[in-house]
Formats: structure tokens, C-alpha cells, sequence
């Protein structure tokens, strides 16, 4: 049997990651060292526990509000973040009117796909402040920079998505090695659970978008040449 100790476990060293990434605005490559990390910890917690305990585990929701009416950068990486985590992931309205984010797993999956999406959010701003201070952005009209703000802050979130998937890609195999199948095995409780939601889920096509081909590929740099898969391993202790 698990310690009952443990998911409380993980949401303070989840809480203490996050204070120490969030305090001043982390870069891409802490972000994506902070999302090796919680990785590694979830994969440690799910490994403590039983067939019997997954099958009966209540899935929960947490929820990322945008605070705008508008769609954010984040929404081209939330399913990313959503399939990293073996969540379920929607973009619903709150009562102001404004876009929110939902993340339906079991709890410690919730807790890291919240976390990794207040983190996201956060390297993404700190990222666009610092590229607006560099002379590539400086080259840009007045009237022409709304347009490397949007294609800065895609060009990184499409970046970020895609080493999310190379990660989720790397973490499978490396979970259900000489394993069972823990991946199968979640994904069943949460669409076990879901259907109990009773929701009606549809795709809605994004907007299309002017995009400067500059700044998005400087915002794709920002992870270009990052090595991400450190700290996925086991590494004992933590």
C-alpha cells in the first residue's frame, strides 16, 4: 500500500519548485528543467502505487485562469501540457467572461499540469520582456510590433510543446519498461471518469494569425539547443 503521506509529499516539493521558478521570472531552459523535474517525482509517486489504488482514484480538476477574454500563448501548448501530465485538458468561459484552462486527472497529474502551465506562462512573459530588449525587436516598426509580440511568444510555446511531447515520448517508454502499463492503466480511470461528467467536448479551430518569421524563430531559439531530458532519469533521493 502507498503512504498516505505521499501526494501530500509531492505537492510541497511541487510548491517549493514553483516558488523557486516563479520568483523572478524563469527562462525557458529552467522551465524546462523544473518540468524534468515534477516529472521525475510523479513518476516516482505513481510507481508506489497498485492497480487497485489507480483503478479507484478519484480524477480532479484544476484550473489555470487566463484573466483574459482573449486566447493567450498558452493555449497553442496547453494540450501539450495536458498529455504530459495523462490529463484531460478543456478552454471553457468563467462568470467574468474570461478564459480558463481545466485540467481533469488524478491529483498529483492535476497539480503538475497546473503547475507547468503557471511556469510556462511565466518563462513565456519573462522571455518576450528580455526579447524586447534586443535589437532584432528594436528593428521592428512601431506599428509592426504587436506582430513580433504574437510571433515571438508562438514561435516559443511551439517550441515548448513540441519538447513537452518529446519528453511525455521519453517518460512512457522509460515507465513501462519491464512494467506494466501505467500509462494504459490511467488514461482508462480518466476516461472512466470523465464519462461521468456527462461534458460535450468540441475542437474549435484558432484563429488564423499574421506571424513575422523573425521573431518567431526567435522565439523558437530560446529552446533550440536545450537539453531537456536531464533530470528525468531516476535519480534516488530529491
Amino acid at each position: 500500500m502507498t503512504d498516505p503521506a505521499a501526494l501530500d509529499k509531492l505537492k510541497l516539493r511541487i510548491q517549493a519548485l514553483r516558488a523557486k521558478t516563479m520568483d523572478n521570472g524563469c527562462t525557458e531552459a529552467e522551465a524546462m528543467m523544473a518540468a524534468a523535474k515534477v516529472a521525475e517525482l510523479l513518476d516516482r509517486y505513481d510507481l508506489t502505487l497498485s492497480d487497485v489504488e489507480l483503478r479507484e482514484s478519484a480524477c480532479e480538476r484544476r484550473v489555470f485562469e487566463t484573466r483574459r477574454k482573449n486566447r493567450i500563448p498558452l493555449d497553442y501548448c496547453v494540450g501539450a501540457i495536458g498529455r504530459f501530465c495523462d490529463c484531460r485538458v478543456w478552454r471553457e468561459k468563467n462568470p467574468e467572461g474570461e478564459a480558463r484552462y481545466v485540467f481533469f486527472g488524478l491529483p498529483s497529474d492535476a497539480e503538475v499540469a497546473l503547475y507547468l502551465a503557471e511556469l510556462i506562462d511565466n518563462s513565456v512573459r519573462a522571455e518576450l520582456g528580455r526579447y524586447k530588449t534586443t535589437h532584432a525587436y528594436q528593428r521592428f516598426r512601431h506599428q509592426e510590433r504587436h506582430v513580433a509580440h504574437g510571433s515571438f511568444t508562438l514561435g516559443m510555446v511551439m517550441s515548448i510543446a513540441r519538447k513537452l511531447t518529446d519528453m511525455k515520448d521519453a517518460r512512457d517508454a522509460a515507465r513501462n519498461l519491464g512494467r506494466r502499463d501505467l500509462v494504459v492503466l490511467k488514461s482508462a480511470v480518466v476516461e472512466t471518469e470523465m464519462a461521468k461528467l456527462g461534458l460535450e467536448l468540441r475542437q474549435v479551430r484558432r484563429p488564423t494569425r499574421m506571424v513575422s518569421p523573425t521573431a518567431y524563430d526567435a522565439g523558437g531559439v530560446a529552446g533550440a539547443s536545450l537539453t531537456i531530458h536531464e533530470g528525468i532519469q531516476g535519480q534516488g533521493g530529491g
